[in-house]
């Protein structure tokens, strides 16, 4: 059933879900119709399982990344200066736009699919939990505050993502050079530099 989302996720990059068509998802994979809807129950039970897929997968490899700066770094300098531009990249960078839009047009299905919407929100929950893990790393190695709880942290990581994704639609959107100043602030108010 990997070959089937996987198919679906790739039509799901190029378009919108209107265009996914179970027959044609078959015959390119070689997986059994009756298969497939033995598996999914309905076509809106594959999307919905590749949205969760797609929605999971893009936030593993960037929690991946934090944690990775976290455990590696040995000292509070080389945190710095590994996560601000990771940070920034994350949620700035131009490359990063159809990724951030992808993110948001999942929750934003979600929002009217009561069955996507449970199984997003258990997978957003699953997310802040990681990033609320990376945070509190941070706070155990002393080198973000503790006064403000690691789950907030992880929220506010999230929220900056998708603040840059609603000015992505902008006719006006902020300069990039601007954005990443107001990045760094927000970082550098994390960081326990007292």
């Amino acid at each position: 059933m990997r070959s089937v989302l996987e198919a679906v996720i790739e039509r799901l990059n190029e378009g919108d879900e209107s265009l996914i068509r179970i027959p044609e998802i078959c015959e390119a994979t070689g997986v059994n119709y009756g298969s497939v809807y033995h598996h999914f129950g309905s076509r809106e039970g594959v999307i919905d399982a590749a949205y969760e897929m797609m929605f999971t997968g893009m936030a593993a490899e960037d929690i991946a990344t934090l944690r990775t700066i976290g455990e590696q770094s040995n000292s509070m300098e080389e945190y710095i200066v590994a996560m601000q531009p990771v940070i920034a990249r994350l949620s700035a960078q131009e490359d990063r736009r159809a990724r951030r839009g992808r993110r948001v047009r999942i929750v934003a299905a979600a929002i009217t699919r009561p069955e996507l919407r449970r199984i997003i929100g258990e997978a957003q929950a699953s997310v802040t939990r990681e990033l609320t893990a990376v945070a509190k790393h941070g706070q155990d190695r002393g080198w973000l505050r503790t006064d403000i709880p690691a789950p907030a942290i992880a929220v506010m990581v999230q929220a900056i993502v998708f603040g840059r994704t609603l000015d992505d639609i902008s006719v006006e959107p902020v300069d990039q050079a601007d954005w990443e100043i107001m990045v760094t602030a927000l970082f550098t108010g994390l960081l326990n530099l007292v």
